[in-house]
């Protein structure tokens, strides 16, 4: 793996230690054993291209003050064998440290040379890791939050690859429980309305329009407010659904469709469990493969689909319960069996299985990250959830913890809200349906590349706005569209030259100018970026060094010309537009971004 910043770094490390050691040889400060020191990147590179701060940590050990201790450090530093050509003494104590030319043309040669590897770290060990993202219950469509977390865990997933992990996407299906009984609840009175006397009628009046269809029964349904009221407006209407049901059109049209499909009303007769069940099956695998279509065309292909049915039918959260009870973990309370919480740190104790005998809903939770730390034994887990989570977070590991799991195993990326953004102000309807928009709707107005771009733009535990006019808009203002553009206006640079027949493949460089030292010094940040993005599980960080690269590529550009210019000046420059494409395009395919050759 190559990191010129990394080995830099080690390179500063090294000579610092050596100019010590001759110190210490020579009498010069005290064999003392010193605190860690730092070796930086300084935000101005005319004070070096990195910094270290030893003089100023050590000076209470080699009691003298630390200007003098670092002026003897860099008087006793040798750069003979190093990339290094200089140090200087700067403000309290800082030793600022000066790269040669032949570390810059070294960043350029091996980002041309590695190509599509350039950037890829070891970092992981080849470590397992799961990556669980979106998740979403499989009763109706995905919502912007799911968008989100979508291009948000695809693109981690990606960058924990890329530093060297072994990663596998999951996407755990909640085809069981309270929300799958909410579903057909749902899907049965609508099919019951649609064959009641009310029903038929719209069926006549709309006839194959099923837009038509599900927006009139939609529109002609009243429910009642918080008090169990209807409003006085809606009294009238035909249609009536209870508050605790889902009222999507998208139920409507799964109820119609059956309908259709069976011969009209042959379900009505049926006891109701019997038509709740029949509606499930036939509508619940319908919506789990939208979700595996919707997320494909999102560019989100999952290595597993893991049913929350599976641990119910296999005893795995009968197990689970088992092995609490076992540990002594648990107790029983009003005929309810709860979990002792509070021995591990827990601010209560909390039910497990409810006095009726079912389990509450984060037992199946519980089975499920057992089987993924334990049965499959990845080395790490990692969720990404919504805001809303983090009252469960702190139970899971409570559970894992008192399943003898070590907790640190799980790790929980907690995503804040979207807030969609149109001609400036909050927007939560589609201005073409009228519904609100979904992750498909979304995608029918914003490219994907924006989508995935501008969900990745900032870290997870911020809110996000997003302006939906900004994402379309062919500008430098888009972010996407000015990193896009870098692209495809390097390659253009590569191709014309290439019709004049001047190309570069290997060979020597040299550069002098500050726009070529700023870019290649952006160039070589790409290794070390990943490494600290995939630390901090920040794929935002992506987006940044996108920007910034397409940012120093562009004022390389305008202050660096290559036609007209001297041979081996033309040669070097277009070695440095190879690196610089290499290193854009590679940090675009881990946000599942296309780098376009030609806009």
């Amino acid at each position: 793996m190559y990191n010129a910043v990394e080995d830099a770094k080690a390179q500063v490390k090294e000579m610092i230690m050596g100019a010590l050691g001759r110190l210490v040889n020579e009498g010069k400060i005290p064999a003392e054993p010193l605190p860690p020191f730092q070796v930086t990147i300084p935000a101005d590179n005319s004070h070096g291209d990195f910094s270290a701060n030893t003089a100023l940590v050590s000076a209470k050990a080699l009691r003298s003050n630390p200007r003098a201790i670092a002026q003897m450090i860099a008087d006793a530093v040798e750069f003979a064998g190093t990339d290094f050509s200089k140090v200087e003494v700067a403000g309290p104590g800082f030793l600022n440290f000066f790269i040669g030319e032949s570390w810059f043309e070294g960043v350029v040669r091996n980002a041309v040379a590695m190509g599509g590897d350039y950037g890829r770290t070891d970092l992981g060990k080849g470590k397992r890791v799961l990556v669980e993202f979106v998740s979403a219950n499989p009763t109706g469509p995905m919502h912007i939050g799911n968008a989100r977390g979508g291009a948000l865990g695809d693109s981690l997933s990606s960058l924990l690859q890329e530093a060297g992990y072994d990663v596998s996407r999951e996407f755990y299906i909640n085809d069981a429980g309270n929300q799958v009984a909410k579903f057909g609840k749902s899907l049965d009175l609508r099919y019951m309305q649609l064959c009641s006397e009310a029903g038929q009628k719209v069926i006549a009046e709309c006839g194959a329009d099923m837009e038509k269809l599900t927006k009139t029964i939609y529109d002609q349904t009243s429910t009642p407010d918080e008090n169990g009221n209807i409003p006085e407006e809606q009294k009238d209407l035909p249609f009536t659904m209870p508050s605790d049901v889902y009222l999507g059109m998208d139920i409507i049209e799964h109820a119609k469709n059956y309908y259709d499909l069976h011969g009209g009303k042959s379900l009505s007769e049926k006891p109701e469990e019997e038509r709740r069940k029949a509606l499930v099956d036939y509508a619940l695998p319908l919506n789990e493969q939208r979700l595996e279509t919707d997320l494909l065309k999102y560019r989100i292909k999952y290595d597993n689909w893991f049913k929350e049915s599976t641990l119910h039918n296999n005893g795995a959260v009968k197990a689970v319960i088992e092995k609490l009870k076992a540990g002594g973990h648990t107790y029983e309370k009003d005929g309810a069996l709860w979990l002792k919480a509070t021995d591990f740190g827990g601010d209560q104790d909390f039910v497990l299985v409810r006095s009726n005998g079912f389990p509450t809903y984060i037992v199946p939770d519980i089975a499920y990250h057992y089987d993924k730390l334990i049965t499959r034994n990845f080395d790490k887990a990692i969720n990404v959830l919504g805001a809303d989570h983090h009252g469960y977070v702190q139970r899971m590991r409570i559970a894992l913890s008192a399943l003898g799991i070590d907790e640190k195993r799980l790790d929980v990326v907690i995503m804040q809200m979207v807030m969609l953004i149109r001609d400036g102000k909050p927007c939560k309807l589609s201005k073409r349906s009228g519904k609100a928009i979904t992750l498909t709707t979304l995608l029918d107005e914003v490219p994907i590349d924006a989508a995935r771009f501008v969900f990745n733009q900032r870290t997870a535990d911020t809110h996000l706005e997003f302006d939906l006019d900004l994402a379309v808009e062919e500008s430098s203002k888009n972010p996407v569209f000015y990193v896009q553009y870098a692209h495809a206006r390097i390659c253009s640079i590569i191709r014309k030259q290439a019709e004049e027949g001047v190309s570069y493949e290997s060979g020597s460089v040299s550069y002098t100018e500050p726009a070529e030292f700023a870019l290649i010094r952006k160039i070589a940040e790409m290794p070390e970026m990943i490494n600290q993005a995939a630390r901090d599980y920040d794929p935002s960080a992506l987006t940044r060094y996108s920007y910034e690269l397409a940012q120093a590529f562009h004022k390389f550009y305008d202050s660096c010309p290559i036609k007209g210019a001297e041979e081996q000046v033309k040669l070097s420059r277009l070695a440095l537009c190879t690196a610089a494409k290499t290193a854009l395009k590679n940090v675009l395919s881990l946000l599942k971004v296309e780098a376009p050759e030609r806009m």
